[in-house]
């Protein structure tokens, strides 16, 4: 049943129909999800930022926010839910730098053969990378002083998995003003102009890719794919000095001024989100560079910022070429803000740059491309306002996302709405699905297809429904969450479980493991019927 007939039928069932523009124009629509790496749950404008996000908040006060989207706390798992419907390690993610199941079938692949142009931009990170034997020629590689050949299977590049062009990165960390593994297709790029920067090849890109699609009917799906804000902390001098006194005062200034903005423009509330303490325990009086601290943050605002002036011009784009209207966007993170930093020079990290200068790591001066710095646990902390802990971890610091969608001709009615329901990654190949009227396929690349985990996020967009799943869950690197219901567990790695009433405590503040034993021992029962189900590997916690 196509689209319109299904929205037809509902109608005369008595149900509350759906407000699709295709039932009006019988036009599929176009798809746009534009993802931001390592990006704090609070970084956006509309989500209580600093940043100036101008543009992507004009998407969310002309579309919906949710408030409970989530994600798989890590990149590359991530991306893989989000390109499968799968939990990451269904697909076939079950560690870092691995190969992508050539049975999980992507958006790409699914829509391409349904009549859609199909089109990526930026970072795939889902195709085996290993290291070389050799660290030192491991380091002449990242620079670009030698050659080994694909950077990753060609046969899982995104050329090869349902998009008809690609132009980005397939490895998971890069120069911005140099990057490693940058291919047009299955084609390297081996040399860059000397004022390139990849945010703004990833948008010209995109750009360029719109152009093409306005010249025929199909329909187009596209994934713009940044790169930013993950470290190295690279940007452009004019997107620093925007920032440039903007975090001195601190990290713990920060956070409660964004929690107070939170509260006040309806993201939160201050009784069911609590705000917990800095997740570091780094105190701001205590910190002895402060000056180098504050200049890291300021950059990492800057390529956000960056990506905005980005987003600007693609809603240009598509109002030029008459698009817009019938283009539905997603913007969303890939997982929380970053606590990493200290890693030295290797595997993806290089020690200089094509013409050998040396690259200085933790510069008092970060921006640059022969500077590799990265924000800490206790910016990250700050960035992911009001929650505690970070990317990699299953508490809500590490999974929760912010989530825009837009579209113009299908959510009339729905305009500047916050969507306070549950949902998450594995929801978007699915919700693509429906949009497009396609199915899942049988077999994919001569396998039998794996079937989604997701589910259609449409029901929550039209408040047909405010659930979709009876219960949700994460494992990354030993971390661990179950949500079932109003309840959560959350667990670090090595650690017991502890358990969260979710729906009156937000924020993980107060544990109720002891109070309620029984629950945990049900929840414990079964999230280990679906890590044994889905293939997870994970040392016994004693609970």
């Amino acid at each position: 049943m196509d689209l319109i007939n299904k929205a037809l039928a509902l109608s005369i069932l008595g149900f509350m129909p759906f407000k699709f523009a295709v039932a009006q124009k019988a036009q599929r629509p176009n798809i746009m999800i534009i993802m931001l790496d390592d990006m704090g749950y609070s970084d956006l404008g509309c989500y209580g930022g600093e940043i100036q996000t101008p543009n992507i908040d004009k998407l969310a006060k002309t579309g919906v926010r949710f408030t409970q989207m989530h994600n798989c706390a890590r990149c590359c798992p991530t991306r893989a839910s989000l390109m499968t419907g799968l939990y990451p390690q269904a697909a076939g993610i079950n560690g870092m730098g691995v190969n992508l199941n050539m049975n999980a079938a992507t958006i790409a692949e699914v829509l391409k053969e349904n009549g859609y142009h199909t089109g990526m931009t930026g970072k795939w990170h889902l195709s085996t990378t290993k290291a070389l034997d050799d660290n030192k020629e491991q380091l002449r590689w990242l620079a670009h002083r030698s050659d080994h050949g694909s950077f990753s299977p060609i046969a899982n590049y995104p050329s090869n998995r349902g998009f008809e062009e690609h132009w980005g990165v397939i490895w998971g960390v890069i120069n911005f003003f140099d990057p490693f593994s940058l291919v047009h297709n299955e084609e390297p790029i081996k040399e860059v102009p000397k004022d390139f920067y990849m945010t703004d090849f990833i948008t010209q890109k995109s750009l360029d890719l719109i152009d093409s699609y306005s010249k025929d009917v199909k329909p187009f799906f596209l994934y713009v794919a940044h790169t930013a804000p993950h470290w190295p902390l690279h940007a452009l001098p004019e997107d620093i000095a925007k920032y440039k006194d903007t975090y001195k005062g601190g990290w713990e200034v920060l956070r409660k001024t964004r929690y107070d903005r939170m509260v006040k423009i309806g993201m939160i509330d201050s009784t069911t989100f609590k705000l917990p303490e800095n997740s570091s325990g780094e105190k701001w009086s205590d910190c002895e560079k402060k000056a180098y601290e504050s200049a890291c943050m300021s950059v990492h605002a800057a390529m956000v910022d960056r990506v905005d002036q980005g987003v600007g011009k693609i809603i240009k784009k598509l109002k030029d070429k008459g698009m817009y209207d019938n283009t539905i966007i997603f913007v969303l993170s890939d997982n929380g803000a970053s606590y990493e930093r200290g890693y030295p020079p290797g595997f993806d990290r290089p020690g200089f740059t094509r013409d050998s200068t040396i690259i200085k790591y933790n510069s008092d001066h970060p921006g640059p491309q022969t500077t590799w710095n990265s924000i800490g646990r206790a910016w990250a902390s700050a960035l992911n306002t009001p929650f505690r802990y970070w990317k990699k971890e299953s508490y809500e610091g590490g999974s929760a996302t912010p989530l825009i969608v837009h579209w113009p001709n299908g959510l009339k009615g729905e305009k500047n709405t916050i969507n306070r329901s549950v949902t998450h990654v594995i929801d978007i190949l699915p919700t693509c699905l429906e949009l497009a009227d396609a199915k899942s396929p049988e077999m994919i690349n001569g396998q039998k297809a794996l079937k989604p985990d997701g589910k259609s996020m449409l029901p929550l967009l039209y408040k047909k429904t405010q659930v979709l799943h009876d219960s949700l869950y994460w494992e990354h690197e030993g971390g661990r969450a179950i949500r079932i219901g109003e309840w959560k567990m959350s667990s670090l790695p090595n650690e017991t479980w502890h358990l969260y009433h979710i729906n009156k405590d937000h924020t993980e503040m107060y544990d109720l493991a002891t109070k309620y034993p029984e629950k945990v021992a049900s929840m414990d029962q079964s999230w280990g019927i679906w890590a044994k189900k889905i293939g997870v590997k994970i040392k016994n916690q004693n609970k």
